[in-house]
């Protein structure tokens, strides 16, 4: 009868244990993951080509230069110091969370002298006396994870580990194209002030020219003024490129992580633009090229984890302790089979009066779900703003360049008809310089436009993710 009394009282024991134990509370306001699937671009941005960046997508710019400034970046750039040691830090928080998931052993060893009370527990001839005691154990404790706790934390810190590991990609992505556009905003002001210097030279044949016809008594004094004033506007424009120049240097050479002495051979060259492309549908494809929404979702994925966490802390924690050892008072006796000690304990722990408490991290947990969410769903409206805004900004300088190259073929055909005329005698020569003048000017226009439209085109490549592609889990347990 005492046989079957036992587990029917252990079981009912147990059975109201677990209906005193903290019971969750339900989920409130859970929030909605945007759904990134439906996203689209406007109809009315197109472009000439259709589809994605390359993962080295400056190469497509066939400059030796270029490649060389983000290789070097790339391979240590200050910028990537911090992202990389975020990575660190998960990783090692992922392999602390995986050692819960095994056995926990540890080696004890003790030893001691002392001399028991005389009027104590123990009588005569122990009280009284000097021992001495050695200790010499191994401790193994297990932890069951019935509920899954453990698995959670893990999962969680595996999802913080690709957070990092997302984020870097981003970091490398940013870095890139920061130094891709301080790199063509160097070359357009290279670009720039070299037709300004003709410019400059034009101009002053002008007043020359204005000062010779003064002392013929032809021109009046206004007129070589305003050339002159004009030249001095033409000279504080070089000098504004060339201070361009330097500080477009300077972010160069931060940017790649360089001492005073590097980036000392960079020299102009002729950049022409790579065909930009565009998707007609952002949806998921957006979401595994942008690592930044990549870093937003893990940031979900573990934060969901932690809710499980949380909710698993409601439950008993069973937990099974052993130790296996030898303890003697007397050294000589320590490897004797007598000596040996051996320790197996259960251990249940309920949480009965700690709702509150767990109430509180379960919320937390909970609150900082919804927390990453909207970050998320922020990340995809910025995501798809950006590459809407990039594309529709592209899409207008095209325009604007077909225009001026317009306008730039018919300064040029103004200036050989004015040589022309200078030929037969029908003009003089203030004409043809005024037409070169003209033309100096709509070349500097042609060539800002091209270094606008080639910052415009790192921009969508930014947006579009870079090359950045994920295709599966970044980390496992195991990783």
């Amino acid at each position: 009868m005492k046989t079957l009394l036992r587990p029917t009282l252990l079981s009912a024991a147990l059975a109201v244990a677990l209906a005193g134990c903290a019971t969750a509370p339900p989920d409130q306001h859970p929030l909605q993951q945007r759904d990134i699937a439906s996203a689209e671009l406007s109809a009315n941005i197109k472009l000439a080509h259709e589809g994605w960046p390359e993962a080295q997508w400056w190469t497509a710019y066939h400059d030796e230069q270029l490649n060389a400034i983000i290789k070097q970046a790339l391979a240590g750039g200050p910028s990537l110091e911090v992202a990389a040691a975020h990575i660190g830090t998960a990783r090692s928080s992922l392999s602390r969370t995986v050692a819960d998931l095994g056995i926990d052993t540890s080696l004890y060893a003790n030893a001691n002298r002392q001399r028991y009370s005389g009027t104590g527990l123990f009588p005569a001839p122990i009280g009284g006396s000097y021992y001495s005691e050695e200790t010499l154990r191994l401790d193994l404790r297990y932890n069951f994870d019935w509920w899954g706790k453990n698995r959670a934390q893990v999962a969680a810190a595996v999802g913080e580990l690709n957070v990092g590991r997302a984020a870097y990609a981003e970091a490398e992505q940013a870095l890139a194209a920061s130094i891709a556009q301080s790199y063509f905003r160097l070359q357009g002001a290279w670009a720039r002030l070299a037709n300004t210097e003709q410019l400059a030279a034009t101009q002053n044949a002008l007043v020359q020219d204005k000062a010779k016809r003064i002392a013929r008594g032809l021109a009046n004094a206004d007129e070589q003024r305003a050339a002159e004033s004009e030249l001095s506007l033409i000279r504080k424009q070089q000098a504004q490129l060339k201070a361009d120049i330097e500080h477009e240097r300077e972010a160069l050479r931060a940017l790649a992580g360089a001492d005073n002495s590097a980036l000392a051979d960079l020299k102009p060259v002729a950049l022409s633009p790579a065909p930009h492309k565009l998707p007609a549908r952002l949806g998921m494809e957006l979401l595994a090229r942008r690592p930044d929404l990549q870093a937003a979702r893990w940031k979900v994925e573990a934060s969901l984890s932690k809710i499980d966490a949380a909710k698993a802390a409601f439950y008993p924690d069973i937990n099974l302790t052993g130790s296996i050892g030898l303890d003697t008072v007397k050294f000589e006796n320590l490897l004797q089979g007598a000596s040996r000690t051996v320790y197996l304990g259960p251990t249940l722990s309920l949480p009965l009066f700690d709702s509150k408490r767990l109430d509180a991290q379960l919320d937390g947990a909970r609150t900082a779900r919804n927390e990453r969410i909207a970050e998320y769903n922020q990340t995809v409206i910025d995501a798809v703003r950006d590459v809407a805004q990039s594309g529709a900004q592209l899409q207008g300088i095209e325009q604007q360049i077909a225009q001026q190259t317009a306008a730039t073929a018919t300064t040029r055909a103004q200036l050989t008809s004015a040589q022309a005329r200078l030929d037969h005698g029908l003009a003089n020569n203030a004409s043809v310089l005024n037409a070169r003048l003209a033309l100096l000017k709509q070349q500097d226009a042609d060539l800002y436009l091209q270094q606008v439209q080639l910052l415009a085109e790192v921009a969508l490549t930014n947006a579009l993710g870079g090359g950045y592609h994920e295709d599966a889990p970044l980390a496992t347990a195991s990783k």
